[in-house]
């Protein structure tokens, strides 16, 4: 039993509470991005393999036509953002640092916001399951949470696993991002069709919306919406991050914990984002591709912060100038400030899986100095899973990466960075245990 809601908190232990800085964003309606003249669309845009380009350079396109294609089940294609035509097929800036390969585009004058319409239509209703999963990589769609894992995977479930429960995702929990919460308020009806057919490719007969106590307004939005059989419901939990997370929300929710290294499928649950789920509610019936997507663009000396719908692809330096970025030089961040990623160049893109763009300077970030860890253990209260970030933190600087994985479960960690944002020594804990993963994960392909 979840014994923290017996005492009226739908939550989970440890967890911190961040100043959430929503409400220049929040109440604003989502508007659209004008087309920037050039846009830039990564082939590496999920967790799965990078898509492959069927366009040639000089080629004309138009908005919402393939232009890369699957690479196998764990990829998704790629639909052109704009009309234009195929500058380059080369490599470009990616936030991780250094470059990938990715199709560039010279958007058309006249490209509006017409999409290539066959005319065609999916009845998810008469669908298998397997031609759900089929049609759900056919929308390019990936967890628009940040994840960005493709969705049509998730939806794969095993077949000696059964789905009692959907839950869908929409705590929004990191500071400064609203762009789930406009989602929850303007696409009622896309995100509960998307909950339908999500329900029916997992055959899960109930799904349940979360949301965060701080966005009620949502939970009224949604109520006269929801089915009278009580199939789909939504229900608060406390404001407390990482509380969207997958393991956080399955026990805030329904006390139910997913074990350590498991999936929610060997629970009975499949997760998925309230953005994804709008997405693939707009998507799927129409046989149309992701092209675009809702980022928050926000933070210091930004003089129209707000949330806007962008074509995937649209350049960093582009964002900055219509928001009227007006300050000094700054941090910029791709997604939350707590999971984000710094943009190295104003060129890096953006794409599938961001969520907001912000702008912080030295008020919102930490300082350089890094000092010795002074076993306070206020990075075991903090961290959500009960992992000992102190210990893994010593062991990264010794290199024993191999100990960290093998004694101290290193892949459990998500990678919240409740750990680092607690730490009086301002140790970069959260950094450590992305490196030591990447090496992990090497040495294992090298050994295999």
């Amino acid at each position: 039993m979840n014994l923290l809601n017996l005492f009226g908190k739908k939550t989970f232990p440890h967890g911190i509470h961040p100043d959430a800085y929503k409400e220049e964003t929040n109440a604003k309606i989502t508007r659209r991005l004008p087309f920037a003249d050039e846009i830039v669309v990564p082939l590496a845009q999920s967790i799965g393999r990078p898509a492959k380009a069927i366009v040639f350079r000089g080629q004309h396109i138009i908005r919402g036509e393939v232009i890369a294609e699957a690479d196998g089940f764990m990829s998704v294609p790629i639909h052109a953002p704009v009309s234009g035509t195929i500058k380059e097929i080369d490599i470009a800036p990616t936030a991780k640092g250094g470059k990938q390969p990715a199709i560039i585009i010279t958007t058309s004058l006249n490209s509006g916001q017409q999409v290539l319409d066959s005319g065609e239509r999916n009845d998810y209703l008469q669908m298998t399951r397997e031609e759900l999963v089929k049609a759900v990589q056919n929308t390019g769609l990936v967890g628009l949470g940040g994840a960005a894992f493709p969705t049509h995977v998730k939806m794969a479930i095993p077949p000696d696993r059964s789905i009692h429960t959907v839950l869908v995702n929409g705590c929004e929990c990191e500071p400064f991002l609203t762009t789930d919460h406009r989602v929850m308020l303007e696409k009622i009806d896309n995100l509960l069709l998307g909950i339908r057919i999500a329900m029916k490719t997992v055959d899960a007969p109930r799904a349940i919306i979360g949301i965060e106590d701080n966005k009620l307004n949502v939970l009224e939005a949604i109520k006269p919406y929801l089915p009278d059989d009580d199939s789909i419901t939504i229900e608060a939990v406390e404001t407390k991050y990482p509380q969207g997370a997958e393991k956080m929300l399955a026990y805030s929710l329904l006390g139910i914990e997913i074990p350590s290294g498991g999936l929610p499928s060997e629970v009975g649950l499949a997760v998925f984002n309230v953005a994804t789920l709008a997405e693939l509610g707009a998507l799927l019936p129409a046989k149309q591709g992701l092209i675009e997507r809702i980022i928050t663009i926000t933070g210091d000396g930004v003089k129209k912060p707000g949330n806007y719908l962008a074509p995937i692809g649209t350049p960093v330096r582009f964002l900055l100038e219509y928001a009227e970025f007006i300050g000094a030089e700054a941090e910029l961040i791709l997604g939350g400030p707590m999971m984000g990623m710094p943009a190295r160049s104003l060129d890096v893109p953006i794409t599938k899986g961001t969520g907001a763009l912000l702008v912080l300077d030295k008020r919102a970030t930490k300082r350089d100095d890094i000092l010795s860890c002074i076993k306070c253990t206020q990075c075991l209260q903090a961290c959500p899973i009960n992992l000992n970030p102190s210990e893994l933190g010593l062991l990264a600087t010794k290199r024993q990466y191999d100990v960290m994985e093998e004694k101290y479960h290193l892949n459990d960690c998500f990678e919240c960075g409740c750990c680092s944002y607690v730490c009086p020594s301002n140790i970069p804990l959260v950094q450590y245990f992305r490196i030591a993963k990447a090496l992990n994960r090497e040495r294992h392909l090298q050994n295999s």
